[in-house]
């Protein structure tokens, strides 16, 4: 009995040090009410800035700085009308075909080129970004913070992410992936609420957003290759939202006493005519069990029924079952050997055999090794191929009890990365969005015909232009199509 009242009263001292350690509740500036939270405004600025660069290696900047150059200006006068006009807001574009936004704490707004090819107005842009400045103002992803630290204690970190190709990722530690989290239909409904409030405020036509999300409906979009969630993995849809919209946005129409509010919806589609459209295979693709990088100039093959994510820091190769995985990436400087010790180094890896080797000419090192993680203990081979001045790297990971029945698979892929030099699979073009004037007024189905778009597309051009295929376009009026690159 006096033991377990001293396991009491230690556990009991354990929360209590625990709960004084929290900082004291802080007021939330939307809704004014007391909050529990891990971070003070100064941290999450902190932490925005580390996710950030997190964030721009694991999928990549888009390439078009006069549209960056524009959003990030809007996104900047919209947190200035917003609840916390001093955060330091920043907008950027990522390089992924996925249709999502999201936002990290301290202002850092994210939008994806997917989901600039669905948007169809700057009011319908406005409200978006809105709605992801609305989660940095109301908290909500410096909550998902808070709610992660407390989830983590006592559970370890690697609990978050569980799969066993992460425990070799950049990012098995709590970082980028947190962002990631669900949202709760409260927090959509609130972000909803606050993207028609700045909208509105910032003079645009707020009730464009329902629109945009009826679209969005109609497009339920899912991850792409980069691994990146699609919109309602992130962004549950609450209940009736597109009317609770719509209201909202009429009743700040009245409370702003503006009468005619910006659609902008011409201006818009010229700014985003020639954006890359799908994946961009200058990044890299596959094509017949092949991986090509024609920007890189070199090719591997991908394993029959393995789901390949492609970031532009990483390439990771998942097997169908989940229990091994192929990792590829590149490094700049170090010779093989030396890469292979860095790796060993960062690891703590115990090395069980390694040997210089030539792969289709290169000079190359192999690395055999096991590598202690939160999920266990892992084989790996490695290889480190050197071509000019940088290194290729392959970790070929599983399970020790199922290393021996992956191993030549392993060897396989590793063994033939060669250079790339087919003309044909190097000068692969992407799409991209081009728009047109309509000269003759018509149905959208007969104006997408006579632009020669194919019968089998008619309707995912359609979802584009957030249209159905028997509105009626007026003439001399825009709408996007999709110009095919070269394919090989």
């Amino acid at each position: 009995m006096a033991k377990r009242n001293l396991v009491t009263t230690l556990v009991a001292l354990s929360l209590l040090g625990f709960l004084l350690w929290i900082p004291s509740c802080a007021v939330n500036p939307v809704s004014g009410r007391p909050e529990i939270m891990l971070l003070s405004e100064g941290d999450e600025v902190k932490l925005g800035g580390q996710t950030d660069v997190q964030v721009v290696k694991e999928y990549g900047i888009y390439d078009d700085p006069k549209l960056a150059s524009y959003l990030n200006d809007l996104c900047r006068r919209m947190g200035k009308l917003s609840h916390r006009p001093n955060l330091p807001y920043q907008f950027k574009i990522l390089d992924t075909s996925v249709v999502n936004a999201f936002a990290v704490p301290g202002g850092y707004i994210y939008f994806t080129r997917g989901i600039l090819a669905g948007l169809n107005s700057e009011a319908e842009l406005a409200g978006v970004m809105g709605h992801e400045i609305g989660h940095v103002t109301a908290r909500h992803s410096a909550e998902q913070y808070s709610r992660a630290q407390l989830a983590s204690i006592g559970l370890g970190l690697g609990s978050i992410f569980s799969d066993t190709f992460r425990a070799l990722s950049d990012f098995a530690q709590l970082g980028v992936g947190m962002f990631f989290l669900k949202f709760s239909r409260d927090n959509e409904r609130q972000a909803d609420d606050l993207g028609v409030e700045y909208a509105s405020r910032a003079g645009y036509d707020a009730s464009q957003l329902a629109h945009f999300f009826e679209t969005l409906e109609r497009m339920n979009p899912g991850s792409d290759r980069s691994g990146l969630p699609g919109w309602f993995s992130t962004h549950p849809n609450p209940e009736n939202r597109v009317q609770a919209v719509r209201a909202r946005s009429v009743e700040w129409r009245q409370r702003l006493g503006k009468g005619v509010l910006e659609v902008r919806r011409e201006e818009y589609l010229r700014l985003v005519d020639g954006l890359v459209f799908g994946e961009d295979p200058r990044q890299g693709y596959v094509e017949e069990g092949l991986f090509y990088h024609p920007e890189l100039r070199f090719q591997f093959p991908v394993p029959q029924d393995w789901k390949l994510n492609d970031t532009p820091s990483q390439v990771q190769m998942v097997s169908k079952e989940k229990d091994a995985a192929i990792l590829f990436s590149i490094a700049s400087g170090p010779s093989p050997k030396e890469a292979a010790r860095g790796f060993v180094d960062k690891t703590k890896a115990v090395v069980i055999r390694s040997e210089p080797i030539e792969v289709n000419g290169l000079a190359s090192y192999r690395l055999v090794s096991e590598v202690r993680t939160q999920q266990g203990l892992l084989r790996v081979i490695s290889y480190f191929i050197q071509r000019e001045k940088r290194t290729f790297i392959f970790h070929g990971v599983s399970s020790i009890d199922r290393f021996q029945g992956y191993a030549g698979l392993f060897e396989r892929t590793m063994g033939q990365f060669k250079t790339l030099s087919d003309p044909k699979k190097i000068d692969v073009q992407p799409d991209r969005i081009r728009v047109q004037s309509v000269e003759t007024a018509g149905t959208l189905r007969d104006v997408l015909l006579s632009l020669k778009v194919p019968e089998a597309k008619l309707k995912e051009i359609a979802l584009l232009n957030g249209k159905g295929l028997e509105e009626r376009i007026p003439a001399m009026s825009l709408v996007k199509v999709v110009e095919k690159g070269r394919h090989e």
